[in-house]
């Protein structure tokens, strides 16, 4: 069953991490690089407003944003989430995604807990991004020992202040060992491409954060971003006339490399079902898919994109390249794998997970 434009499902990012970290330096620098999305913010567990980016005239707090029309303030607890995530993805707001800021003593498993509990069909988990201070990591480390938790929770690791580091490549392999495989991205004043978090020019045809073409162009923009943003991370595209198989696919997506952060896309299984193609929406270890109708031009193509850190894209190319299939159509065994992770809310089995959740 596909969405349609006014039940689609909006991402809602976690950015997490300690006192000083630069979380609020991040979210910030998102807003005024956003390209014109439309981003909902819970600020630090206590503030809830819709935010257009494009507008934005002063800075967040810690409980208060600030606009060019005026300033809201709302408190908020871990039992209105849902309420508020309701009046952010409601289609009137035109949210295009929810950025939650957590406080600096915030637990991010329990944020990430009660969004994958979340019933709201609005909504889609969109990752956990967790800032560190590379400059005073490791005494971070030592007050916090919990930090390590959270960075093996973490779906992308934001490692700021390098430039203050007095050996940023030492906080750097030792982010990397406790991220457990998440991408691990290094910043200077948490300027990090918005297009790692979400889709920065808003479409009609969109699969969670991301629309494929919108993605795929930007690494022909030219001179504006030689040398900027994104070159901390590597992006790949596949495409294939030929349909996958998905026993195959799934066993690509069961081994995701470390430092591959999302993947986006359309997957043709073939005439197993002659009316759907499958967007798939992977963030860190979470995955779905959504069966969806066919665009009218008939063109039935597999279209991917995907970003990390530090992936080897010959080699991820050529491994999805493994995955074509001459089969004449895709079995409903063959099917099960990825049918686990379709949400149906009109057809759902109760008994079958139809998500990866991150680790408890």
């Amino acid at each position: 069953m596909g969405l349609s434009p006014s039940s689609r499902q909006i991402p809602v990012v976690v950015i997490a991490g300690f006192l000083g970290s630069g979380k609020t330096t991040l979210l910030n620098h998102l807003l005024h690089r956003s390209g014109g999305s439309r981003i909902g913010a819970l600020v630090n567990d206590f503030g809830s407003v819709e935010i257009d980016a494009m507008a934005v005239a002063g800075a967040l707090g810690d409980s208060t944003v600030s606009l060019g029309n005026g300033c809201l303030c709302c408190a908020v607890d871990a039992s209105e989430l849902d309420e508020y995530l309701e009046r952010l993805a409601h289609p009137g707001a035109g949210i295009d995604i929810v950025v939650i800021e957590a406080s600096g003593l915030a637990e991010p498993q329990e944020l990430v807990r009660m969004l994958l509990a979340s019933e709201h069909p609005g909504i889609v988990y969109g990752g956990l991004v967790e800032v560190v201070d590379a400059a005073e990591f490791d005494d971070t480390r030592a007050k916090h020992p919990e930090i390590g938790r959270h960075l093996a929770l973490a779906d992308l690791v934001v490692v700021n202040k390098t430039d203050r580091a007095p050996d940023s490549e030492h906080v750097l392999a030792l982010v990397r060992s406790l991220a457990d495989g998440a991408a691990v991205v290094p910043t200077t004043y948490g300027r990090v491409d918005p297009e790692l978090l979400f889709d920065c020019r808003p479409s009609r045809e969109r699969v969670g954060q991301l629309s494929f073409d919108d993605l795929h162009d930007h690494e022909g923009a030219g001179a504006e971003h030689a040398g900027h943003l994104h070159t901390a991370y590597d992006s790949l595209s596949f495409v294939s006339e030929v349909p996958l198989d998905p026993r195959r696919l799934m066993t690509f997506l069961d081994s995701r490399p470390e430092g591959l952060y999302r993947i986006k896309g359309y997957v043709d299984f073939g005439p197993h079902d002659p009316r759907s193609r499958y967007a798939v929406h992977a963030v860190g270890r979470f995955l779905r898919f959504y069966p969806e109708p066919w665009g009218s031009d008939g063109e039935r193509l597999t279209q991917l994109v995907l970003i990390g850190s530090g992936i080897d894209a010959p080699a991820l190319d050529k491994e999805l390249a493994a995955c074509r299939s001459d089969a004449p159509h895709a079995d409903e065994h063959g099917m099960w794998g990825v049918l686990r992770y379709v949400q149906d809310p009109d057809a759902r089995d109760p008994d079958a997970p139809d998500l990866e959740e991150p680790p408890a």
